[in-house]
């Protein structure tokens, strides 16, 4: 999963950012919210987190033009004041939640997963293509023979192939979406959780199959009979 952070205090920003990697997200880092903004309307995330004080565009200004937009993007806004005029004026904005600083940890992770939950439930809590299901949440990859669970970014890869049925997605779409453009991992990671993914498959004996298109990417295609 994708997120954007907008936090302009950089230590705070950097604490941020080490917590949510190290509980399997892919997190983009700005600092003031025109750039923000900028990545939000160039790039896709699974959420965002905007701290309202910000230089160059608040917080609540960088919401409103999303919304305005038209984005449905789950939203979660940090701000410094316990003032509930400000909580209100955020959620009239269009955030889907709030939290005020300081926080804890376990807080900040419950509150990205309350708010992220929104959109898994709004399109299916369970994704199908031929003799398989993916649970979204639980990770499991089920078929009439049996089960596997899936890590995390063979989910998140995986997800984006059954969603998609028959499109191509390039190595390029897995690093940024599953990996984060601030990841230090190698390309080849994405050909090891294909590899996973084909493996674990196999497993469940699986109708279906990631096709390899050279120079192109993969694609999630029903094995013909």
């Amino acid at each position: 999963m994708r997120l954007l952070l907008a936090e302009d205090e950089k230590e705070l920003s950097d604490a941020l950012s080490v917590i949510l990697k190290h509980n399997n997200y892919a997190v983009d880092v700005v600092n003031n919210g025109a750039d923000a903004l900028y990545y939000l309307e160039t790039e896709n995330y699974d959420g965002a987190i905007l701290d309202i004080m910000m230089p160059k565009m608040d917080g609540l200004a960088v919401l409103k033009k999303i919304r305005e937009q038209g984005s449905s993007l789950p939203v979660l806004i940090l701000t410094a004041k316990s003032d509930i005029d400000d909580c209100v004026l955020g959620l009239d904005c269009g955030a889907d939640d709030y939290l005020s600083k300081p926080f804890a940890a376990k807080e900040l992770l419950a509150r990205i997963r309350s708010v992220t939950r929104r959109r898994t439930n709004a399109t299916s809590a369970v994704l199908r293509m031929g003799n398989i299901s993916l649970n979204c949440a639980t990770f499991e990859l089920t078929s009439p023979k049996g089960f596997v669970r899936l890590l995390n970014k063979e989910y998140q890869m995986f997800e984006m192939l059954i969603a998609n049925p028959g499109q191509l997605i390039s190595t390029e779409r897995f690093m940024e979406k599953v990996w984060g453009y601030d990841s230090e991992a190698e390309i080849n990671v994405v050909w090891v959780g294909i590899s996973n993914l084909r493996r674990k498959l196999a497993q469940i004996d699986a109708d279906i199959r990631i096709k390899a298109t050279r120079n192109q990417g993969y694609s999630l295609e029903q094995i013909s009979e």
